[in-house]
């Protein structure tokens, strides 16, 4: 029984010859139209514009859990992630926006 890789490997070195006789024949020449289109005119780095990574400032964390402790901790903000989100009423959506012109032909 012949084992499946050395099978492989035998196809492999029988293929290798008939191709290593091959002639390397050069590509033909673009014309000039296409030849100018192909290349790009100037390089852009793909790091243009990069921001490197800069450590934000953390506020106070002491006050920070000491308001959260004030307002009711954790549970407050589960409850308010509970509760169903309701429009505001008291804004008038249309109040102050200036009618549309109409389109003119």
């Amino acid at each position: 029984m012949i084992n499946p890789l050395l099978a492989a490997g035998m196809v492999l070195c029988a293929a290798v010859p008939a191709t290593a006789g091959a002639q390397n024949t050069p590509l033909p020449a673009l014309p000039a139209s296409q030849a100018k289109a192909a290349t790009p005119d100037t390089y852009r780095s793909a790091f243009e514009g990069y921001k490197p990574y800069t450590e934000e400032t953390v506020g106070d964390w002491k006050a920070i859990n000491a308001t959260t402790a004030k307002i009711g901790g954790w549970r407050v903000y589960a409850k308010e992630a509970r509760e169903p989100q309701v429009p505001n009423t008291t804004v008038d959506p249309g109040k102050g926006i200036a009618p549309a012109e109409p389109a003119k032909p």
